[in-house]
This record gives C-alpha cells, structure tokens and sequence, in this order.
C-alpha cells in the first residue's frame, strides 16, 4: 500500500503521514443529498460495505467517545457502553461531535481529531486486510490496516456494531 497524501490533506492523512503509516487515499464525488455518508462512499468505491466503516460520536456515561462500525450495519449503544465500562450511551450531539473532533458530520475521521476521545472499533476489523475510514472530509475515505488505525487511536476492539456481518 503506497502513502498518498496529494492535495488530499486533512488533519488525518497528516496524522498517518506524521506516524510513518502507509494508507491509500480515495477521494470520490460526494452528492450533497447523499443521507448516508458511508454507503454513499461504499457505492461510489465499489467497495464492499463490511470494508467501510463509520465514525460516530457517542456520550458514554457524559464522556464523549468514538464508535467505529461497518456502514452495513448500526452502532449498538449498550455494547458500546460495555466496552468502556459505562452503563448508558447515545448518541452524542452533533455539534459536541463537530467542536470536540474539528470535523464536519460526514466527514469525522478516527485520526487526527482535535482532542482525542476513548475509541472503540468493532472487532469485524480484525478479520479484514484493509478497512476504509473517514480522511477528515466529505469525499475523502483512506484505506489502512485495521491494526494501524487502532494503535493510532488506541482504540479497544469490542462486538459494537450490529447486522452487516
């Protein structure tokens, strides 16, 4: 996997370019209508959806964290919970997400958020060479090896995500 950073810079792809981590950058054509920022990147790709996964913003107990689960299936708040060791999770406001991550909603990338949160990637990754996140926008998805993205974030990995498997 070649690095690719071009005139894709991001606070993410500077983050993996930074820590020597090589990840290809696939920037597509986002429609503005688009309600599903994940399937819409999956079809756009022609990438299997159970190799994109999103990024969510989730208040654990009152403390903002990062789910990362497959478009093809949803976040599951009590697992979620779990794998923090908290009681109660829902989904965060999306301008706590926006200011806490620096991204816009769409475009929330795991890496190179403004202040770190706990992070937590479903462990359906683990079982996939490359996996697809957010690159910081709109647009822009990068291609990692699971294992990369969660040493970067020092993310746990946890049964999080439901259906798509």
């Amino acid at each position: 996997m070649a690095r690719k950073q071009a005139s894709q810079g991001t606070p993410a792809t500077a983050a993996l370019a930074a820590a020597g981590v090589p990840f290809v950058a696939h920037p597509y054509s986002h429609d503005p209508a688009a309600t599903s920022y994940g399937l819409e990147a999956a079809e756009v790709l022609g990438i299997d959806p159970a190799r994109v996964f999103k990024t969510l913003m989730v208040d654990v107990d009152g403390r903002l964290s990062v789910g990362v689960v497959p478009v093809s299936g949803n976040l599951d708040l009590k697992a979620m919970a779990a794998a923090l060791g908290g009681k109660k999770a829902a989904m965060a406001d999306p301008a706590a997400a926006e200011r806490r991550t620096g991204y816009v909603l769409g475009g929330i990338s795991p890496l190179g958020q403004r202040q770190s949160s706990p992070t937590v990637v479903d462990d359906s990754a683990l079982e996939l060479d490359t996996i697809l996140v957010s690159g910081g926008r709109r647009g822009l998805d990068i291609e990692l090896k699971p294992a990369e993205l969660i040493r970067l974030t020092a993310a746990r990995t946890a049964r999080i995500g439901t259906g798509g498997r």
